[in-house]
């Protein structure tokens, strides 16, 4: 079997890449491989100063615009700040397990990062997509359940991890609804997902508990690198796979992209439309399909 990697990358010359969340770990690698491949990269940052400081590590062909995918009038700026075609949006950034906060927006941290954020800023940019919108999942979406009834944590009890968990279900039911709207508006634009496995980033870091050290030694002991984590995405953003496609690791956790399954509550059409229409509601973005 062919393991696929970075260096199977058709030629990146001509194609602008969006990345949002890209100044370290999995973004960041995606996005140096992007640059090395000849690509115009955005690196979209909530921090400015992190992201120059990465873009200083790759190609002049890169540049960042901020970015808080928290505060819906900053997607809105970010948006309105590209005023020429995309190739590519990969809607990578997220934050895991955090204790219980509020965008700016009053939604539930995770959700309204994770899920509202990207949904807004898909929805504000897909006039000017021309090829590919990947989200970025992870294998908890297998244990995550969607309450459209209380999708931000208003009325439970909030369980940081079963938040971000309805987070990346939520990020599945999106990308494969977004694949059927845009098969039956005749549109070429096509909507794919990933997820890195177990890989080594900072993402784990920030729960503000023990747990912190924990992901911290379990990372050394026991996870892939970033580049290992980051090539689900970056095979999701150059490789043709039928809408909809789900890419990741070989053995889950570990190993070469490959297509992969996700759970059966992501599949659920149904709760992926009411999601949709929730999200619509949330963020007052209507897509022009």
């Amino acid at each position: 079997m062919v393991k696929w990697t970075a260096a199977a990358m058709p030629d990146q010359s001509a194609r602008t890449v969006i990345l949002t969340g890209a100044n370290s770990g999995i973004g960041l690698t995606a996005a140096q491989a992007f640059a090395a491949a000849g690509a115009r990269v955005i690196l979209a940052c909530r921090n400015v100063d992190k992201g120059k400081a990465a873009a200083a590590t790759m190609a002049d062909s890169v540049e960042v615009r901020a970015l808080d995918l928290a505060r819906l009038a900053s997607v809105t700026e970010f948006a309105d700040s590209i005023d020429e075609p995309v190739d590519v949006l990969v809607n990578n950034a997220g934050v895991m397990a955090v204790p219980y906060r509020r965008t700016a927006d009053g939604f539930e941290m995770q959700i309204g990062t994770n899920h509202l954020g990207h949904f807004a800023l898909t929805g504000l940019l897909l006039d000017r997509i021309r090829e590919r919108v990947v989200t970025v999942s992870s294998s908890f979406h297998w244990f995550g359940s969607l309450d459209l009834d209380d999708l931000n944590w208003e009325r439970r009890r909030y369980r940081r991890w079963a938040a971000y968990e309805q987070s990346k279900l939520a990020n599945l039911l999106f990308t494969y609804e977004l694949a059927r709207k845009l098969d039956a508006a005749g549109s070429p634009i096509r909507s794919y997902a990933a997820h890195p496995g177990y890989a080594s980033t900072n993402l784990m870091s920030h729960t503000e508990t023990l747990q912190d050290t924990v992901m911290a030694l379990g990372n050394r002991l026991f996870a892939q690198s970033a580049r290992m984590g980051a090539l689900p995405t970056l095979h999701a953003s150059t490789v043709d796979v039928p809408n909809g496609g789900f890419v990741g690791p070989r053995f889950v956790t570990h190993g070469h992209p490959k297509i992969a399954r996700s759970s059966p509550a992501s599949y659920d059409r149904e709760k992926a439309a009411a999601l949709w229409t929730l999200s619509e509601k949330l963020t007052e973005i209507t897509y022009p399909l």
